[in-house]
């Protein structure tokens, strides 16, 4: 039996699938009864849990062998930081005692120790405490998510202009979430020895500019690319809805990864999706 935290998202949603088609049994951990509602069928035994409950959650790994972890993302009008850090240790906190003897755990290219750098210090702590727990852990760090541009597709469409804190010219590594689905079904199914980190990317890398000729393509009129000054970050983010604490947070993981940097890492899992592909499904999905 495997537990799957996230069980209604992008990337969860597909590690059932490919579980399933395995004929593999799953509990699927959702937030809420109507998102278990709909991922309720035939191998999934779908509960409702808040990730914050220690005990709850607990009760629910302990009727696993494996299961799937990946710390969900606090709401962006609050404080981002302190919400993902308390859900990461209320994870971690549960798997002790649990019983399981491996885990795959989702996080994301460039983790660093520190804090207040938005995802790279909350999923390097994450990874920190999960691995401190001594069960087997398959990490698969995660490069940009091609659904974080879904976002920019309609106001790139109005306006003609793709805004982005990176420099235009910027080779990124990105990835579909269902390719980072299917690399950690695969992981989970792999043997106990399969552990450590595993770097998920797609294809190819693109840049800023090469997702405005992707969406010019697709929208059919000219868009062009435009770096936001570094001083005009956080007004950015602040922008898009996100609170002060937020907007400082990935005002300041833009700032480190621009200055560091993408890494090439020597273990890597090529996912299949392309950048038009994703957009081609998202398109036939709006």
């Amino acid at each position: 039996m495997y537990v799957i935290l996230g069980a209604s998202g992008h990337i969860g949603s597909v590690v059932i699938d490919a579980l399933r088609a395995s004929g593999e049994k799953v509990i699927a951990v959702a937030h809420s009864a109507d998102k278990a509602a709909a991922i309720a069928r035939d191998g999934i035994e779908p509960v409702v849990a808040d990730v914050t409950d220690t005990g709850q959650l607990r009760s629910i790994l302990q009727k696993g062998r494996r299961a799937f972890l990946l710390n969900p993302p606090a709401d962006i009008k609050g404080d981002t930081n302190a919400g993902e850090l308390k859900t990461a240790s209320s994870i971690a906190a549960a798997l002790e005692g649990s019983g399981l003897e491996k885990l795959v755990l989702v996080s994301t290219y460039g983790a660093l120790d520190g804090s207040g750098i938005g995802d790279l210090s909350v999923l390097y702590e994450f990874e920190r405490l999960v691995k401190a727990t001594g069960i087997p852990v398959a990490i698969n760090r995660g490069a940009y998510y091609f659904t974080n541009l879904d976002m920019l597709l309609q106001p790139a469409k109005e306006t003609g202009r793709l805004l982005t804190p990176f420099p235009e010219d910027m080779k990124i590594p990105m990835v579909s979430p269902r390719d980072l689905g299917e690399a950690a079904a695969a992981r989970l199914r792999s043997p106990s020895e399969d552990i450590g980190i595993d770097h998920v990317e797609g294809p190819e890398r693109y840049s800023f500019a090469d997702v405005a000729k992707a969406f010019s393509s697709r929208l059919g009129r000219p868009v062009t690319a435009e770096t936001i000054p570094r001083e005009r970050f956080e007004e950015y983010y602040l922008g898009l809805g996100f609170s002060w604490a937020a907007a400082r947070c990935y005002a300041k993981m833009a700032e480190v990864t621009i200055d560091t940097g993408f890494e090439m890492p020597t273990r890597r899992h090529w996912g299949r999706t392309t950048l038009d592909q994703h957009l081609e499904a998202l398109q036939e999905h709006q």
